[in-house]
């Protein structure tokens, strides 16, 4: 715990206690990178990566780099990636985490626009859009059509607008990915819009803001090719699933007042 790096908040003088966690999948090629980046806009805050399983080298970099690394023993999915990052963030006693994709495609430079909205604004969680702002990365017709037809749901479903439901860009506070680490049900693949459904009828405060993210320069997509497929299947399931659970996230949201 004395190890650990603190940010003040402006204006209000507080130290925040903030993790960065970056989910990874056989990101070699790009892991170096994003530590770069993140080391370079936001050297002031703790880094997680979580290697789900990698066969490559991304664990070995990440050490070689000085970066704390939680290695699973096998590839468990994307949901766990994060959920285990909820885990350790709770277990050491961090204020703020900030999830961050292993693949390069996050800008660091939103990192501290990120933290700040969430600190300002009062909400539990800030999400990165990159529907928001000008900039994005030029996607397929195909993916962005996915996108805004489950962000579409999700505004649907929750009475409020949201246009990027699967931006992984996000700021949460404690008291969210508490929740979360403790969410026996959290999905295993993909937590999207099932997510923001799930954050919206526990009471939570969600918003979103402008980010600018890249397009992919090595590797392969988690939901590329039929994995399209397979994810819109799994999402609406999952979504279902959250529908079915209204009146116990509602007596969540009765509880904490």
């Amino acid at each position: 715990m004395a190890t650990q790096k603190q940010r003040l908040i402006p204006g209000v003088g507080i130290m925040q206690r903030i993790l960065i966690i970056v989910p990874s999948y056989k990101e070699e090629k790009n892991i170096l990178h994003v530590i770069e980046g993140l080391q370079a806009h936001v050297p002031e805050l703790d880094i997680l990566i979580i290697d789900d399983g990698s066969k490559d080298k991304t664990r070995e970099i990440a050490d070689r780099n000085g970066i704390k690394t939680i290695q699973h023993p096998f590839n468990m999915g994307y949901g766990v990636s994060i959920q285990t990052g909820y885990k350790y963030a709770v277990r050491h006693g961090y204020d703020v985490v900030i999830q961050f994709d292993g693949d390069d495609q996050h800008d660091p430079s939103f990192v501290r626009p990120l933290i700040d909205a969430l600190n300002a604004s009062g909400c539990d969680v800030v999400i990165g859009s990159r529907f928001l702002g000008t900039g994005s990365d030029r996607m397929a017709f195909a993916r962005r059509m996915g996108i805004t037809f489950f962000s579409s749901i999700a505004s649907f479903v929750t009475g409020q607008k949201f246009t990027d439901s699967t931006s992984g860009m996000q700021a949460l506070n404690r008291r969210v990915f508490t929740f979360f680490s403790q969410m026996e049900r959290f999905p295993t693949d993909y937590p999207d819009a099932d997510l923001i459904i799930t954050l919206c009828f526990s009471g939570f405060k969600v918003k979103e803001i402008p980010v600018i993210m890249h397009n992919r320069l090595h590797g392969q997509s988690m939901t590329s090719g039929v994995k399209t497929l397979i994810y819109v299947i799994k999402m609406l399931i999952s979504i279902l699933i959250t529908l079915l659970r209204k009146k116990q996230l509602n007596e969540y949201r009765c509880a904490c007042g």
